[in-house]
């Protein structure tokens, strides 16, 4: 997820629907959010400033223990959503913008929407 394909980043950019190839693509970033913990970290990384959190200063917020914060911060590095930096003992961990920046531009609705093909008699609408 972290590499995106040209072509994914060109349907974000032009806000067009996604294909099933970019839709597959994308699709692991967004169950990676599906989690409230990740959900939350994800925040909790952007809150910080310079979008960068030590895990030390956000493991605290979670009543998890440390390997099940772990895991979850891997899945989010996994999914290209966060890059992290060990220092000394530390790891910091930093949001990776492009790709926040591609998933909300999946979200935001098209410049051009597309028609609706169905009318609202169930009659199919001419081309």
């Amino acid at each position: 997820m972290s590499n995106l394909s040209p072509l994914l980043v060109s349907s974000a950019a032009t806000r067009a629907a996604l294909s099933s190839a970019e839709a597959a693509e994308v699709a692991p970033a967004f169950k990676a959010l599906g989690d409230p913990v990740r959900l939350r970290l994800l925040s909790l990384i952007a809150a910080h400033e310079d979008g960068e959190a030590c895990v030390c200063d956000i493991s605290g917020a979670f009543e998890l223990t440390g390997p099940t914060i772990s895991h979850h911060l891997r899945v989010l590095r996994e999914a290209g959503l966060v890059t992290s930096e060990r220092r000394a003992t530390w790891i910091y961990y930093r949001v990776h913008p492009q790709t926040v920046a591609m998933l909300a531009d999946v979200l935001v609705p098209a410049g051009s929407p597309l028609r609706s093909t169905c009318a609202p008699d169930g009659s199919e609408l001419p081309a």
